[in-house]
């Protein structure tokens, strides 16, 4: 397999994490090896910094790169933060007074280093136990507009999110990238915000360029990088979207398997 690659950039959820939402011990110990070759490692996830420097702090690395909140945000692992993009205050702010069906949906906001969400939901719990990042419940009709990185929207089904998008794209589409982290998820952020987007900007500052990486993802919110970066890999249990949007993609194992490990160590040459 190809070994030129100067990174290696992997989404999360449903890609890097195991089922229990948690970096494996055979993750861990690949990744370290894989730094120890002088291979860079990227994290590019939907969720926010607090929450992902918990999880990379298990793997031993003197730097990483954190891409947070789908690209909102950009931070070497050293604490530097490389770019951030929110939403103007008062779009944020009408965000999060769309009408929805408080039975079907939650809504929920990333603001700086904090989580806000409209109801107490407790399965949400069960994604951070390992860093203990966790929610505070607000009146989002009483919030506010600062420092929003993305607006979020969780459904019981996919059918309950298909309203509340359309209500956004035809208001103010053409101010915000909008997207799909999960088939359950509905993501909105600032309109020049994409993993690919922040990716590119750290790899221009390591002095190489999208065409070195590869990169591994299994949701929407991944189709620009998966399809910009040197090789990008769709993981089997991914949105079928995502498989359809990008059916030239090598499509490899599943994250219960930590496959992307698995993928690496064939990849490089790591036993």
């Amino acid at each position: 397999m190809n070994q030129s690659f100067k990174a290696i950039v992997s989404d999360l959820d449903g890609t890097l994490l195991n089922a229990e939402h948690k970096i494996g011990n055979f993750t861990i110990e690949t990744l370290s090896k894989l730094a120890a070759q002088g291979v860079d490692i990227f994290l590019a996830t939907g969720r926010n910094l607090p929450d992902v420097k918990h999880i990379i702090n298990k793997v031993d690395l003197k730097e990483a790169m954190l891409i947070t909140s789908n690209g909102a945000r950009a931070n070497f692992l050293s604490g530097d933060t490389v770019l951030n993009h929110y939403i103007p205050e008062e779009l944020a702010f009408q965000l999060m007074q769309i009408p929805f069906d408080p039975t079907r949906v939650c809504l929920n906001t990333y603001q700086g280093d904090e989580w806000f969400i409209n109801i107490d939901i407790e399965q949400l719990k069960k994604y951070h136990k390992d860093s203990g990042f966790t929610y505070q419940v607000t009146d989002f009709s009483q919030h506010h507009g600062k420092q929003t990185e993305k607006v979020f929207f969780i459904g019981k089904t996919p059918e309950d999110l298909i309203p509340i998008e359309t209500y956004i794209r035809q208001h103010s589409g053409d101010q915000l990238y909008i997207t799909y982290s999960g088939i359950l998820c509905l993501e909105i952020m600032h309109k020049s915000v994409c993993k690919a987007n922040a990716l590119e900007e750290l790899a221009r500052l390591r002095g190489y360029t999208l065409q070195d990486c590869l990169a591994f993802g299994d949701g929407m919110n991944d189709i620009e990088m998966l399809a910009r970066v040197g090789k990008g890999c769709i993981m089997e249990n991914a949105d079928p979207r995502l498989k359809q949007a990008l059916p030239h993609n090598e499509v490899i194992g599943n994250h219960k398997h930590e496959a992307v490990a698995s993928y690496i160590r064939a990849t490089f040459g790591i036993i």
